[in-house]
C-alpha cells in the first residue's frame, strides 16, 4: 500500500504540473500515457482535483477552475522511492543525535521502522559502506566508524566543487520547476525554527540535510546527488561531538541559509555563488572546530 500511495502522490504532483501549463486536460487514456500510470489512478487523481476545486469533471469534459498553488502539491518526501525512504530513515538516525563511533545499526530494526524488508535495507547499507564510515559485523549488525581530519578536509574541497556547480544549476531552473515550491517549504521551516530557536535548534540538522540535498539534486548529476550522503554524515556527525554553542551555531547557519535561499531566488548566478561560498566557508570552520 505504501508503494501504491507513493506512485499516486508522484503522479498527482506531475499531473498538477500538466494542469498548470494548460487550460484543459487531455483524455484519461492520454493522461495515463503521459503520467505512466493506470486509468484507475488517473481517475483517482481527477477525483481529488475535483474535491480541491481545481477542475469540474463531467465524464469526458474537464474544465480547469484555477491554477495549482504550492500547497496543492504533496511534499517531496511523500513521493520518494523506497530507496530514498530508506536513505532518509538512516540519515535521521545519524542526524538525530547520540551517534558515536562504535554505535550499532541493526538491519532488522531499521527495516521495521521503515516498514520494508531487510533485503532493501541491506542493499542500502552495503552501498553506503563503500565510504568506509560503517562496517559489517555478524548477525545483521553494522558498526558506525570514526574518520580522520584529513578525510574531512578533503571532503570539504569536493563539497565546494559540487555545491557551486549545483547552485549554478539551481538559479537556472525555470520558475515552474517543482524545486522552487520545495524551496519555499524549506524557507518557511527556517523561519519557524528561528522564531522558537531556544526549543527547536536541534531540528537544524535534518533541515540542513534537506536543503542542501535539494540544491544538489538540481545538478541532475547522479554522482553529485549520491555523494551528498557522505557529505551530510560527516558534517552533522562531527557537529554532535562538539555541542558547545550548538544553539548559536545553528541559529547562525539558519540565517546563512536564508541569505543563500534569497540569492538563489534572484536567479543571479554570481550572487548565488557568493552566498554559497560564504556558507560553505562557515560550515568548514565549524567542522574543523568539532574534530578532536
Amino acid at each position: 500500500m505504501a508503494k501504491q500511495n507513493t506512485v499516486f502522490k508522484d503522479a498527482y504532483n506531475r499531473c498538477l504540473k500538466v494542469l498548470a501549463e494548460t487550460s484543459s486536460l487531455p483524455s484519461e487514456p492520454e493522461l495515463g500515457q503521459v503520467l505512466g500510470v493506470s486509468r484507475t489512478t488517473v481517475r483517482a487523481i481527477l477525483g481529488r482535483f475535483e474535491e480541491a476545486k481545481l477542475i469540474t469533471w463531467d465524464k469526458r469534459k474537464k474544465i480547469v477552475l484555477r491554477q495549482p498553488r504550492p500547497d496543492d502539491y504533496f511534499p517531496t518526501e511523500e513521493t520518494d522511492s523506497l530507496a530514498e525512504i530508506i536513505e532518509r530513515s538512516f540519515m535521521r538516525r545519524i542526524l538525530a543525535g547520540g551517534a558515536e563511533p562504535g554505535m550499532q545499526i541493526n538491519e532488522l530494526e531499521l527495516a521495521r521502522e521503515i516498514g520494508t524488508g531487510t533485503t532493501s535495507v541491506r542493499e542500502f547499507l552495503i552501498r553506503f559502506s563503500r565510504f568506509g564510515l560503517i562496517e559489517k559485523r555478524p548477525n545483521s549488525h553494522w558498526i558506525l566508524k570514526g574518520f580522520t581530519r584529513e578525510f574531512a578536509l578533503e571532503l570539504t574541497e569536493v563539497r565546494e566543487m559540487f555545491e557551486l556547480r549545483s547552485a549554478a544549476s539551481f538559479v537556472a531552473l525555470p520558475d515552474s520547476h517543482s524545486a522552487w515550491q520545495e524551496l519555499s517549504r524549506i524557507e518557511a521551516l527556517h523561519h519557524e525554527i528561528l522564531a522558537d530557536i531556544d526549543n527547536r535548534y536541534k531540528e537544524f540538522s535534518e533541515l540542513d540535510e534537506r536543503f542542501h540535498l535539494l540544491v544538489h539534486k538540481s545538478s541532475s548529476n547522479r554522482f553529485i546527488v549520491d555523494f551528498y550522503d557522505i557529505i551530510s554524515i560527516v558534517f552533522h556527525y562531527h557537529y554532535q561531538w562538539n555541542k558547545t554553542n550548538a544553539r548559536q551555531r545553528n541559529a547562525r547557519a539558519l540565517e546563512e541559509h536564508l541569505a543563500y535561499i534569497e540569492a538563489l531566488r534572484s536567479h543571479d548566478a554570481k550572487r548565488a555563488e557568493e552566498a554559497c561560498r560564504r556558507h560553505l566557508r562557515s560550515a568548514r570552520e565549524t567542522l574543523l572546530q568539532s574534530i578532536p
